[in-house]
């Protein structure tokens, strides 16, 4: 049955108009006709999590000067393959979310408070959308490079009052029977971490699932069981990090990867397959202002696009969304004679700025914090810079809060920074601004130029013509 004789005679119809208000008739002139009113077999979900514009611009802006070639993300903007729109990122509690409720939005179809995963104000469970694709008989999976508890993760699958609630997170995740687990986090899986000292791998080994802790391990999964692959204690590591490291190169696989295992376990469903993947880790660099680690990141999180595009285009029956939840200290370019050069300097770092400040103690020496800010960022600190860095580590001991937990001088370091390569940051907190969402396949002409992000739920379920009513 065609997608518009869906809609007219099938039971959508009596869930009233309040189901496609959202959808209105839209179709990009421009956009090619070849999906118009064909179902959406599969779906795969791409966010960069706290994607600012500006980390958008500057990883394209690295890509051509470095490379010559522009973005997959930007590219798709230049052949005009995808519509586009600009997305209210807002929960319900605030113009500015946070993940879990940006989460929600989408997985949930509801404006939640930020911290809540699909639970509203007075304790309404909404029903996450990889639940419903479940019920539909499609295989659902989930990839991010961050714990693959977190809330952008866990907002397609659970419902939970808190984000906070990782341990029991990862058991929700085995109770609906998720089929494609990947990320890092090992502390919420394993029993010598885990406060109540459940053994999660065990019990996800013994309903059926394949476990996966490296890179090695993940290349040799079969295609034809489960998948849990947790790799790593809390995140995996940074990009530029991995690529600067060969004993991280052989442990971690990049996000491109993981998203092609899950796509090959995925995709001979009979009925299709829903995936998320996310680049959580951009997010993560966003509240560190720390560059290199943002840029690669995202370079990295456009390669899992054109993983994604790559068997779209095969496939013919594939949705493909990208976008991001909400930016992120909305860095950028600034204006000045040495822009371009300072710029590219970038192209010549090492690490990220998380490697470079654990590498100090309250002891480190000025010459000793000097000589690695050199090696990492191939410029000179001076003696002043150098001993501001390390006046902050005096009595860095106590381990609380999301992102910094040891309260590292990552402010200091890019401002430090700032003078050598023309990048500026308006905060280290997530922003209210309207991001960029594209779209690719079966669905996408549905798109209209601007939306509320909890209509990408509704536009979801549309596209794969799974009902609302589970």
């Amino acid at each position: 049955m065609k997608r518009r004789d869906f809609f007219k005679n099938g039971t959508l119809t009596a869930l009233g108009i309040s189901f496609l208000s959202p959808l209105a008739s839209y179709s990009t002139p421009s956009l090619d006709t070849n999906f118009k009113n064909k179902k959406a077999k599969n779906i795969i979900l791409l966010v960069s999590d706290g994607m600012s514009i500006g980390t958008l611009n500057m990883a394209d802006l690295m890509l051509r000067r470095k490379m010559g070639f522009s973005s997959n993300w930007l590219n798709l903007y230049n052949e005009n393959k995808v519509s586009r729109a600009l997305m209210d990122t807002a929960s319900a509690s605030s113009i500015v979310t946070d993940s879990a409720a940006a989460s929600s939005s989408w997985g949930g179809g509801h404006r939640v408070n930020n911290g809540s995963l699909n639970v509203g104000a007075n304790g309404e469970h909404f029903m996450p959308l990889w639940q419903k694709f479940k019920k539909a008989g499609k295989k659902v999976g989930i990839v991010t490079t961050v714990p693959a508890t977190h809330a952008t993760s866990a907002g397609f699958c659970i419902n939970s009052k808190s984000r906070n609630a990782q341990e029991k997170i990862a058991e929700m995740y085995l109770e609906q029977k998720i089929d494609v687990v990947m990320g890092s986090g090992n502390k919420y899986f394993s029993s010598q971490k885990r406060k109540d000292n459940k053994d999660m791998y065990t019990a996800y080994e013994n309903t059926g699932y394949q476990i996966s802790k490296n890179r090695n391990q993940l290349k040799n999964l079969s295609n034809n069981k489960p998948i849990l692959g947790v790799f790593g204690e809390n995140s995996l590591p940074y990009s530029v990090d991995r690529d600067n490291d060969s004993d991280l190169s052989t442990a971690y696989p990049t996000l491109a990867e993981m998203t092609q295992k899950a796509i090959d376990n995925l995709k001979n469903h009979s009925n299709g397959f829903t995936l998320m993947v996310e680049a959580g880790k951009v997010d993560w660099a966003a509240h560190g202002n720390d560059i290199s680690a943002l840029i690669y990141d995202q370079i990295a999180f456009d390669d899992a696009v054109k993983t994604a595009i790559d068997f779209a285009e095969k496939d013919e029956n594939t949705l493909v969304i990208i976008t991001t939840d909400h930016g992120n200290a909305n860095p950028g370019v600034i204006y000045g004679k040495g822009a371009n050069d300072n710029f590219d300097s970038i192209q010549t770092y090492k690490h990220s700025n998380e490697w470079i400040l654990n590498g100090f103690t309250q002891d480190s020496t000025v010459s000793q914090v000097k000589e690695r800010i050199a090696y990492a960022n191939n410029f000179a600190v001076t003696d002043e810079e150098a001993k501001s860095i390390v006046s902050y580590y005096d009595g860095l001991n106590s381990e609380n809060g999301l992102y910094n937990p040891r309260h590292l001088p990552f402010e200091v370091l890019g401002n430090v920074q700032k003078k050598h390569n023309s990048v500026g940051w308006i905060s280290m907190h997530h922003s209210a601004d309207y991001v960029e969402l594209a779209m690719y396949g079966p669905g996408s002409e549905s798109l209209k130029p601007f939306i509320k992000n909890t209509d990408l739920y509704y536009l979801m379920l549309q596209a794969a013509e799974v009902e609302n009513s589970f």
